[in-house]
């Protein structure tokens, strides 16, 4: 019995060690691998020409890809461009010291018009008003009134009333853009053009028009968005409450 054992060890071990050899020596690519192109990536960086899965030879002209070999593609069709609007806006991603957030605050007070095409302010009115009803209405309320139905229901409070605010059309963007107190950024829910068009529309529906309440200091019209960044984490221990 126990030689029995020790020849199927033996027989175990050969075959173990054949079947190593094999595979160790062979060139060729393994004879099976799960999700090939994961293990043959067929684009490292997005332009550099595509390579065939288990070939060393370079595709000249992919078969997917029709943009001079580059396999970076074009926006698919159908597609919504993000910033259609052409608004150019400093990128929301730099870190600020509260200092820098409140003076970009009030600033921003003195923008009171959009860099959104005149003509067009009926449409940008009415896209304002059902953006506002699907991102803002649920804490500011339909009319503004800081009533929205998470404040109703006692989930939240605190939420102010356009009416008792002094705010202009660039203060409205700068908070969109950036937050403010309990509210976090909406940058990434509203693409450029359609975060001034939301702030036309509070403006237009809850302050009378665009042109400040009581400015603090003489109104300056700008066509330009304010180019600050987001609010870093430093000012998330400092108030930033608006400066009256």
């Amino acid at each position: 019995m126990l030689k029995m054992i020790k020849d199927i060890i033996k027989v175990t071990a050969i075959l173990a060690f054949a079947a190593t050899s094999l595979s160790s020596c062979s060139k060729e690519n393994p004879p099976l691998v799960y999700f090939p192109d994961m293990y043959f990536p067929v684009a490292y960086d997005p332009l550099m020409k595509a390579k065939i899965a288990y070939s060393d030879s370079e595709n000249e002209i992919p078969a997917f890809v029709k943009n001079g070999g580059a396999t970076g593609l074009g926006p698919a069709n159908a597609t919504v461009a993000q910033n259609k609007d052409g608004i150019v806006e400093q990128a929301s991603n730099v870190p600020m010291t509260p200092d820098q957030y409140n003076t970009g605050y009030d600033e921003s007070k003195l923008i009171v018009s959009s860099p959104l095409i005149v003509a067009n302010q009926t449409k940008d009115l009415e896209r304002g008003k059902l953006l506002y009803n699907q991102a803002c209405a649920a804490c500011h309320g339909a009319n503004g009134d800081g009533q929205g139905p998470i404040v109703v229901s006692g989930a939240y409070a605190g939420v102010p009333k356009y009416g008792d605010r002094e705010i202009t059309v660039g203060s409205v963007h700068y908070v969109l853009m950036n937050g403010r107190n309990s509210m976090g950024s909406y940058a990434g829910q509203l693409n450029a053009g359609d975060r001034w068009r939301v702030s036309l529309y509070i403006m237009n529906a809850f302050k009378g028009g665009t042109a400040p309440v009581a400015a603090a200091s003489p109104a300056v019209v700008s066509n330009a968005a304010p180019a600050t960044p987001a609010m870093g984490a430093a000012a998330s221990s400092v108030s930033t409450s608006p400066k009256k």
